[in-house]
C-alpha cells in the first residue's frame, strides 16, 4: 500500500461514521532534520479536523522529540510517522525507525546540552509512552490524554 508523503485532508467531523474510530493519518518521510516540520504539519491538521487543539502544542513537540531521535539512528530508507485515536480519550502520536535500538529515557545532567527530549515525552504524556521492537526496527509511541475543553 503506497502511502503519501503529504498529510491527511479534513474528511469531515467525528459524528459523520458513527461507532467507527476517526481515520489515522500516517506519513512516510527521510531521515532528515526537516521531516520534523512534516511531521508537525501531519499532527497539526489532523487534530484540527479531530477538533482537539489542547493537545497539539504537546503532540507537536513529541513527534519534534521522536522524528529527531529517528534522524539520529542512521537508518537511510525512511521512517513512518502517524497519529490516530487510540481511545476517546487518547491520542497515540508514533514514529516507526528502522532500528531496533530502544530508547532510553536518561536523566540529564545541568551542564548536559542534551538528553532532555525523552524527559519532556514522559512529562508530557504522564509516562504514557513506550518502545516495540520490530523484526527490521522499532515503533516508538507517546499517548496523550484529551481533556474537555472549557467553553
Amino acid at each position: 500500500m503506497k502511502r503519501s508523503r503529504i498529510p491527511c485532508r479534513p474528511q469531515g467531523p467525528l459524528g459523520d461514521q458513527p461507532g467507527r474510530s476517526p481515520r489515522p493519518a500516517t506519513a512516510r518521510l527521510p531521515y532528515l532534520p526537516e521531516s520534523a516540520s512534516t511531521a508537525r504539519e501531519l499532527i497539526r491538521e489532523k487534530l484540527r479536523e479531530w477538533e482537539l487543539p489542547q493537545v497539539i502544542d504537546a503532540a507537536e513537540l513529541i513527534v519534534s522529540e521522536l522524528v529527531a531521535n529517528a534522524v539520529k539512528t542512521g537508518c537511510l530508507t525512511h521512517m513512518t510517522v502517524s497519529v490516530r485515536r487510540v481511545t476517546d480519550g487518547t491520542v497515540r502520536v508514533a514514529v516507526r525507525d528502522g532500528s531496533r535500538v530502544l530508547p532510553t529515557l536518561l536523566v540529564a545532567g545541568d551542564e548536559d546540552e542534551g538528553h532532555r527530549g525523552l524527559a519532556l515525552v514522559d512529562h508530557l504524556t504522564r509516562g504514557r509512552w513506550g518502545a516495540v521492537a520490530e523484526q527490521f526496527g522499532k515503533v516508538v509511541h507517546a499517548d496523550l490524554v484529551v481533556t474537555a475543553v472549557a467553553p
